[in-house]
């Protein structure tokens, strides 16, 4: 399948790649698919989260396990149903990055993570109750290279006791 992206001009994509957001992402609920680009190269630790049903969306996107080793997240059974996650150690947990013009001010939302099945494809971005983690984690100057996410891949589905559910 060919998209015509804002980013990157027309790419093709894996139809089986697709990942689908039931409820959307809050403030874009009109777009339920994206797929995820980027996650090849382990040089880096973003991604782009893009838009399939809105090529002009694109988030950018990593793993906040790799940003602040302390992280977890917290969601209700009840919150996580439209996913169907019913194994943690197959949920990949993202954190949607911003990064405005002044990059120094780059930061990772820590509060809402995206929470995708990876035995379905079906994700969701969850907005944790707890005040343990900011909206706006600032990451200028943090070590975000691969490896010291523990495991040498920067994009892992969460596992070694971090229960991400």
């Amino acid at each position: 399948m060919q998209l015509n992206t804002k980013y990157f001009g027309v790419i093709e994509i894996d139809e089986k790649e697709i990942l689908y957001f039931p409820l959307g992402i809050p403030g874009f609920e009109n777009v339920k698919k994206f797929t995820l680009l980027g996650k090849q190269d382990n040089e880096t630790p973003f991604f782009w989260l893009q838009g399939v049903d809105d090529p002009e969306l694109a988030f950018v996107v990593t793993d906040p396990f790799s940003v602040n080793d302390s992280y977890f997240v917290e969601a209700d059974d009840d919150e996580i149903k439209e996913i169907d996650a019913k194994n943690p150690d197959r949920i990949l947990t993202l954190a949607i990055v911003t990064v405005p013009e002044d990059i120094t001010k780059m930061s990772v939302n820590l509060k809402a993570p995206l929470l995708i099945n990876m035995d379905n494809n079906r994700g969701m971005q969850v907005i944790m109750k707890n005040e343990t983690f900011p909206v706006r984690y600032y990451i200028t100057g943090q070590d975000m290279s691969p490896a010291s996410a523990g495991s040498g891949d920067s994009f892992k589905i969460q596992t070694e006791g971090k229960n991400p559910v």
